[in-house]
């Protein structure tokens, strides 16, 4: 059978397409096939998708997904558009107060 581009047939032939990974790449194709339980074809196609979809979408890009994530509950009187950097400052050493709480209220280790 002939592979034909020629969208007048009234069918749609998948076209071969020749990718070379790199080991980690494909380590990453391997574990999502087996996640998704799907193949591989198909975990390239979706990613395809969802790329095409975080550049042509601007509600899916991946920045705007962190607006509404600041709470100035950790930092109050930050103004945190001005103030990132205090912000993330005083988010920071919240965590330290936490984490030291786990582990049993004993200091660095």
């Amino acid at each position: 059978m002939k592979y034909s581009n020629d969208k007048s047939a009234g069918r749609r032939v998948a076209e071969p397409v020749q990718v070379y990974l790199r080991p980690p790449e494909r380590d990453r194709l391997e574990r999502l096939t087996a996640k998704l339980d799907t193949t591989k074809s198909d975990v390239l196609r979706r990613g395809l998708e969802a790329l095409e979809g975080q550049l042509s979408d601007p509600e899916r890009h991946p920045v705007l997904g962190i607006i509404g994530m600041v709470s100035t509950a950790h930092a109050p009187g930050i103004d945190v558009a001005r103030s990132h950097d205090e912000y993330l400052a005083a988010m920071e050493a919240a965590s330290w107060s936490s984490r030291r709480r786990v582990r049993g209220g004993r200091g660095s280790e």
